[in-house]
């Protein structure tokens, strides 16, 4: 699916949020770790940064593409438009500065748009040009369909497929396919000490959001590498959704504690496993008595909905269905703002180092991306001993915007490098990072986490989102019948369109 100018969000800014990002020029004088360089890479927020430090805010042109990020225009700020129903009205800040100045009518919603090509400070960040009804379309296979076709399957072959069904396929069998690593398999890791900070990173939020007794909703929960961290954090319940099967029954496995990636050999909290694509899948009326969750976590995973505008709309409904008021949603992605910059930096439509490699396709070859189309830009993304696989720009700012539409604001937006260097400060985190190793013990003289893997690591971002509402004045008890203990392979549940 290609939204067409009348069928797809549009966006004056690719820029994550109203910040100016500079590179800081003192974060050593708090680094507990003093031998990495945090300045490398790393941006600064700043309300007023002098423009030759800035990096691009990398514009969607409204007239048809992405700017050069030179000429690129610092500040654009604002606040979105929400549409409910027939009617059309600014969200925020009670709709503060924002000013409509057309209005017109797709189907049964309203949309509106406004004048200044590069809205200001004071005026609405972007405009949503044309709307999708929020249901995904129904005219496509089932993943149980899917299924089917296995890993290895002869995709192109089979009718009534979209090129997006199939990328999503080959997602899953690449990650089914990846076998288990042992313990020492994993010391062994070229990008070993990646893996630690990404961890790190993932550890920090958990331990920022959870709650001990909260009920989790893990999208994309892999093989259950995170188990662990919601077990430390001791929440009550735990539903994992991924795609590939061979992932859940590897989590699955992790679980019962049969594992020889894990030390832990029994985790506090009753279990479900599911097998469904959670960008294509309806999960509100199957999970109605599990429901609401207080926390849904999505892993290094958001972007493989950012294929078509229908399959990014059902994660996010998803996920605003089954959170409950004040709930957080907690993730982490590929950084659009770092990844176009590169891509114009670089000679030909490839970038990388010895760790990781981007690659555009010959679509791309201007480097200009229009911005009636910002769903389905992709690139095939290889790191080392962990990806090799087609992913999706996801433009943070339409993130944002879209999910406002599904009840769900913006709490924390930061890039890995900026992560680490404003939660490494927090005794408690450092302690944590000291343990995992990612950035050595903060006393010797070397890193172990080496300079393309910081490099690699500034790909990427984190992000937390609340539902709007306040939350309930009492939690709701415990189901004592929810989930299971120990799960064996027929209590894992396969579930279609």
């Amino acid at each position: 699916m290609n939204p067409t100018e009348d069928g797809g969000l549009a966006a004056k800014s690719l820029l994550a949020d109203d910040r100016q990002l500079i590179f800081s020029q003192n974060l050593t004088e708090r680094n507990p770790f003093p031998h990495l360089d945090l300045n490398r890479h790393r941006p600064r927020t700043l309300r007023h940064a002098p423009s030759r430090h800035a990096l691009p805010s990398l514009l969607l042109d409204a007239a048809a593409t992405l700017p050069c990020p030179r000429e690129s225009a610092a500040g654009t700020s604002g606040q979105a438009a929400q549409h409910h129903g027939g009617g059309s009205r600014p969200v925020g800040k009670r709709g503060r500065g924002i000013r409509e100045v057309q209005r017109r009518r797709i189907g049964k919603r309203s949309i509106s748009r406004q004048q200044d090509p590069l809205p200001s400070r004071t005026k609405a960040k972007a405009a949503i040009a044309g709307v999708m009804n929020k249901r995904p379309r129904e005219d496509e296979p089932s993943s149980s369909q899917k299924r089917q076709f296995g890993a290895g399957g002869d995709y192109g072959e089979q009718e009534g497929y979209s090129e997006e069904r199939i990328s999503a396929q080959r997602v899953a069998d690449h990650y089914s396919a990846r076998s288990n690593q042992t313990l020492e398999e994993r010391e062994n890791s070229p990008i070993i000490h990646l893996k630690k900070l990404n961890n790190w990173i993932k550890s920090v939020l958990v331990q920022l959001y959870a709650r001990p007794g909260d009920c989790v909703l893990d999208l994309a929960c892999g093989k259950g590498g995170d188990l662990i961290k919601w077990d430390k954090a001791k929440v009550g319940y735990y539903v994992g959704v991924d795609i590939a099967e061979g992932s859940i029954k590897d989590c699955m496995t992790r679980y019962n504690g049969d594992s020889d990636q894990q030390r832990r050999k029994k985790f506090s909290f009753p279990a479900r496993l599911i097998c469904a694509d959670c960008y294509e899948t309806r999960l509100d009326e199957y999970l109605r008595e599990d429901a609401p969750f207080d926390i849904c976590s999505c892993q290094f995973a958001m972007h493989y909905s950012w294929s078509t505008e229908a399959r990014a709309r059902q994660a996010l409904a998803n996920i605003s269905a089954l959170l409950r008021p004040g709930g957080t949603f907690i993730g982490t992605m590929p950084d659009a703002n770092v990844i176009i910059k590169r891509l114009r930096e670089s000679e030909g439509m490839e970038f990388g180092n010895s760790v990781y490699c981007i690659t555009f396709g010959e679509e791309y070859t201007e480097k200009k991306f229009p911005a009636s189309r910002p769903f389905g830009i992709k690139y095939k993304f290889h790191l080392e001993d962990a990806v090799d696989c087609p992913e999706w720009v996801v433009p943070f700012h339409l993130f944002k915007l879209l999910a406002e539409e599904y009840d769900l604001e913006l709490v924390l937006m930061k890039n890995f490098h900026e992560f680490v260097h404003d939660y490494v400060q927090r005794p408690e985190f450092a302690d944590l990072m000291r343990r995992l190793g990612p950035l050595g013990d903060g006393r010797s003289g070397q890193s172990t986490l080496s300079q393309d893997e910081w490099e690699a690591s500034y790909l990427y971002l984190a992000f937390v989102l609340r539902k709007r509402g306040p939350p309930p004045s009492q939690r709701r008890a415990n189901n004592p019948n929810r989930g299971k203990t120990f799960l064996a392979e027929e209590d894992i549940e396969f579930l279609s369109i």
